[in-house]
């Protein structure tokens, strides 16, 4: 590959033009393991759903106004009077939930493969990062809107942080910016959420490319086993593989419309602090920590919550170092691979119950009342729902 005819001209007057044209030939023309197909393709979504909150947020940035009496008002604004603001406000929105959910299907991926073991360790350690910074992302920006379920939603997770051991009290005034959830707490939201953590994960996400690409991906040989893909076998990277991450990105680019479209996010009402709404909730993406979480009780309780809530993230951080074994294979590695399915369906489980508790669901044809424990009681016809205990 080449630069074209007049720019090849104007950069050899000037630069050794042969090292970026060998790098980037390099690069292009590398070849995958034979086993990548389409399961390989979550980490570029997540990377195409950077770059789109990236520049849906600059447009907001242009009319979002950061205080408590103009930020919701010019929510309004943008969803009601600017061209087009309405659709780049619910792809922000749902861009953000949809990278979230690209990183756990490609994090799933990289371990159940086996991919972080040597020398790929500081990639999934730069990947587990990226993860933990994108979900600080979603908790900061989830406020901006100064609505009533992100004014408690912040309120509640920001009570979480008193938990903490020893640091807990200066850690939520930290975060608050006082006592409560005020326009200071807006303040620093705003700056920690367009200013300091895009660097961040910009930077996470180059340093991990350069990791990813200087090993290529991992092949299901053994580890000190793996050979070199000759050019005559493997998957090419282009045309082949760029054509896939070209169908995700047409592919994606109609989810993101399509679900601003027929579910959109709605503006609610503006926070008010107060009127507590019934059932304040955290994002998805925090439901099984939030769940855990409500079975610690008293100071020692919340302490024992917080480091279990913990624990599987210094897990996923640690974990390539801790598992030594050489194989890749998942039929090679029973204890990983259920240890991993242990811990994905606990999260799926504890999700779902901090989803459904304090609601009425129906199962099997009976009415039933989820506590704020998760455990269902039956209503009986005639009988008002139990009522939750203040907590």
């Amino acid at each position: 590959m080449g630069f074209p005819g007049p720019i090849r001209k104007f950069l050899e007057r000037r630069y050794d033009t042969e090292v970026a044209e060998g790098f980037l030939d390099k690069q292009i023309h590398k070849r995958l393991p034979p086993h990548t197909g389409w399961l390989h393709v979550f980490g570029s979504l997540a990377m195409l759903l950077f770059i789109s909150q990236t520049l849906t947020g600059i447009m907001l940035l242009i009319y979002y106004r950061p205080t408590p009496d103009e930020a919701y008002k010019s929510i309004q604004f943008i969803t009601g009077s600017v061209h087009f603001g309405w659709l780049y406000r619910q792809v922000h929105a749902w861009g953000a939930s949809l990278m979230i959910l690209a990183l756990v299907f490609h994090m799933i991926r990289t371990f159940f493969m086996g991919s972080y073991k040597k020398p790929r360790e500081l990639t999934w350690v730069t990947g587990v990062l990226l993860f933990l910074v994108t979900i600080t992302f979603g908790f900061t920006g989830y406020l901006l809107p100064w609505n009533q379920i992100a004014f408690w939603a912040t309120t509640v997770g920001t009570e979480s942080a008193n938990k903490v051991p020893v640091i807990g009290a200066w850690l939520q005034y930290f975060l608050r910016g006082g006592d409560s959830v005020t326009g200071e707490t807006l303040s620093r939201f705003f700056v920690v959420h367009v200013i300091i953590l895009p660097w961040i994960l910009a930077g996470l996400i180059g340093v991990h490319l350069f990791l990813m690409r200087a090993c290529n991906l991992a092949t299901m040989e053994d580890v000190d086993a793996e050979k070199k893909i000759p050019s005559e076998h493997g998957i090419p990277f282009f045309p082949v593989h760029v054509a896939k991450e070209g169908v995700v990105a047409v592919f994606l680019v109609a989810v993101l419309v399509t679900l601003s479209v027929v579910a959109p996010w709605e503006i609610g009402e503006p926070a008010n602090a107060l009127s507590t709404p019934a059932h304040i909730k955290p994002e998805w993406y925090f439901l099984p920590s939030y769940q855990l979480l409500k079975y610690f009780e008293g100071e020692y309780g919340a302490v024992i919550g917080i480091f279990a809530c913990g624990v599987p993230f210094a897990l996923l951080v640690f974990w390539p170092f801790l598992d030594r074994g050489k194989a890749r294979h998942p039929k090679k590695r029973p204890i990983a691979v259920g240890l991993g399915l242990i811990g994905l369906l606990g999260a799926l489980f504890l999700g779902y119950l901090g989803h459904v508790s304090e609601t009425e669901q129906t199962y099997f044809g009976q009415r039933y009342h989820i506590d704020l424990l998760g455990w269902p009681n039956k209503i009986v016809e005639g009988e008002d729902a139990p009522s939750e205990a203040p907590h």
